[in-house]
């Protein structure tokens, strides 16, 4: 945070200088009306003289205020562009902290959660910054000042200040006291809103065929209601500070004034100095109080900007749970290994995985089935390290993958995973994402063998068809090509197919897996299917069973050996029959 805001000392210091300005010209005017006062009370001036002094002071003042005028303008730029380029480096420093993230932290924070945090917190600290260098950074200034200044101007009212300043704080306090925890629930309901809202948006479709509007509704509702239950407390609580302040303020004055004219009555020898300081005196006591209440407002909203901050620095802090080695990058072969290897998911007591051993060599294709929830998708998801093993070790061409950078493991592996997920912006755009220097040849290569070229071909911008929003303008089973595409253009050496298949049609998905063995005989392939005849051809398949590695063989032999293998091909062969 503090990085952010140090990259622009120059906006710093202007800042901090056309506030001395404004601050400066804010304590200086008061004398002046001291001077015009004193000398309209001064019987010894002829009626020319007093013109001609008044004259000299108002000019002065004009001065004054026009340089408090440039000051504020200059103060309100500067504290406006320091928020706003401070709240942009904040924001790309996140979103480029969150992509160092694992699987393991983006579920830690919640994907919804760190968008608000990108969004709506950012534009709470944008919203702080302005105030610090506009108006907080001021208010000590301005107080010390005119505290100071009104002692000097009318010593035996000192304290007056005193009581003033201590009723203002304490009100001040009491009303912080109440809104503290209610800042404290804005953003935990704004994470909680944001969410519901993401949801339904992206289900409307769910929503819709299972008539859900009215329960959403009611959901969102709640939520809503409590956002709005806090505001209006923090409303209520702030709607009594204001009079209380004008009844202290006010109540002050008149003290100041009864004592003043009390003073002038019993010496009247004095009355010139005492008539000229009150004015200055009360602007001085004014003065006091608007910082108090400024430094009260803003302090009130502060903190709200300050929970956001603590939340940005709690992501920008944060130790990402999976470190690459910097070692040179290297070629790997397409083996596999899996040794003793468990996994758990954070916070999950229970492991997914449990004492997994195996070996595929170069070359292989590889079939993963089991029940639903048997740990398929978790076991492939730890060979392209996208989560690291609880126990035992998971090793690429003879390496623990903890042991090989990232760019090695990046470009060795690709993961094609089971919702297929696309990219606002071309096809040749989220094709290049698995390969950056992809050229036409690349591309058509590959799409020739995902089959994903037929409807390609049949676009009028060919590869430079858009792509909406997550892919809404093409259907589930073009989506898959399209991912299965962006999987094999780079050719890696270990191509990783979770359940990838599943939108397209028999005949479809016959032609993918005929593509495959021709073209990517020299690929390690493993594919993880619901359906056993997915895998039918592979040269060894895994059998998968809550967790467990029960059996592995080619098909043949599973169905001769393989109690759960047979169950599972007993099923489905039961409904294709």
């Amino acid at each position: 945070m503090i990085k952010a805001i140090g990259k622009h000392k120059g906006l710093l210091l202007a800042a901090l200088v056309t506030m001395l300005v404004q601050v400066g010209a804010a304590l200086w005017q008061p004398s002046y009306m001291k001077q015009i006062l004193s000398v309209m009370a001064d019987t010894s001036l002829s009626l020319n003289g007093k013109v001609d002094k008044i004259s000299n002071y108002g000019v002065a003042l004009i001065v004054i205020a026009v340089f408090g005028l440039v000051g504020s303008i200059l103060n309100t730029i500067t504290a406006a562009k320091i928020a706003q380029v401070v709240s942009a480096d904040l924001r790309e420093m996140t979103f480029r902290k969150i992509q160092t993230f694992s699987y393991a932290d983006i579920e830690k924070f919640n994907s919804a959660n760190l968008v608000v945090r990108m969004t709506n917190d950012i534009n709470q600290i944008q919203t702080l910054l302005m105030m610090i260098f506009q108006v907080l950074i001021r208010v000590p200034l301005l107080f010390i000042g005119a505290f100071i200044l009104s002692i000097i101007t009318l010593p035996q009212l000192w304290w007056i200040i005193i009581v003033m300043v201590v009723l203002i704080v304490l009100v001040t306090g009491l009303a912080m006291r109440i809104m503290g925890p209610h800042f404290a629930s804005f953003q935990q309901l704004m994470d909680r809103i944001n969410a519901i809202a993401r949801d339904n948006l992206r289900g409307a479709r769910v929503v819709k065929s299972f008539v859900q509007e009215k329960n959403q509704a009611q959901k969102f509702d709640k939520e809503s209601d409590d956002l709005l239950q806090h505001n209006l407390a923090v409303g209520y609580t702030f709607s009594t500070m204001i009079p209380a302040f004008t009844i202290i303020s006010q109540l002050a004055i008149f003290v100041a004034i009864v004592i003043v004219s009390t003073l002038v009555t019993k010496s009247p020898a004095v009355a010139q100095d005492q008539l000229g300081g009150i004015m200055s005196f009360i602007q001085y006591m004014m003065q006091i109080m608007f910082a108090i209440i400024m430094g009260g407002m803003m302090s009130m909203f502060a903190s709200r900007g300050m929970v956001s901050m603590g939340r940005i620095r709690e992501v920008l802090d944060a130790e990402t749970s999976m470190h690459f080695d910097t070692t040179a990058d290297e070629e790997l072969d397409g083996a596999i290994e899996f040794d003793h290897v468990d996994f758990a998911y954070p916070n999950d007591e229970t492991p997914t995985l449990k004492d997994i051993s195996f070996k595929i060599d170069p070359g292989e294709m590889v079939g993963i089935v089991g029940a639903t929830g048997a740990g398929k998708s978790t076991l492939a998801q730890l060979i392209p390290r996208l989560f690291d093993p609880t126990a035992g070790t998971v090793k690429v061409g003879g390496k623990d993958v903890r042991h090989v950078s990232q760019n090695t493991l990046k470009r060795t592996i690709s993961i094609v995973l089971q919702k297929a997920i696309l990219f606002s912006g071309t096809i040749a755009g989220n094709l290049k994402q698995g390969k950056p220097d992809a050229d036409d040849t690349d591309m058509n290569r590959a799409a020739q063998i995902a089959q994903a070229s037929e409807f390609i071909n049949r676009l009028p911008e060919g590869y430079n068809a858009p792509v909406e929003e997550r892919g809404n303008n093409f259907s589930g089973g073009q989506k898959q090509r399209l991912s299965i595409t962006r999987g094999i253009i780079k050719q890696p050496k270990i191509l990783i197919l979770d359940d990838s298949t599943s939108a397209l049609d028999a005949h479809s998905e016959k032609l993918v897996q005929d593509a495959f063995n021709r073209e990517l005989s020299a690929t390690t392939t493993l594919i993880i299917a619901q359906k056993i005849s997915s895998v039918v051809h592979a040269d060894k398949i895994l059998v998968l069973d809550a967790g467990r590695l029960v059996a592995i063989g080619n098909h043949k032999a599973l169905l001769a050996s393989s109690e759960v293998y047979q169950q599972i091909y007993a099923t489905q062969k039961g409904q294709e029959d």
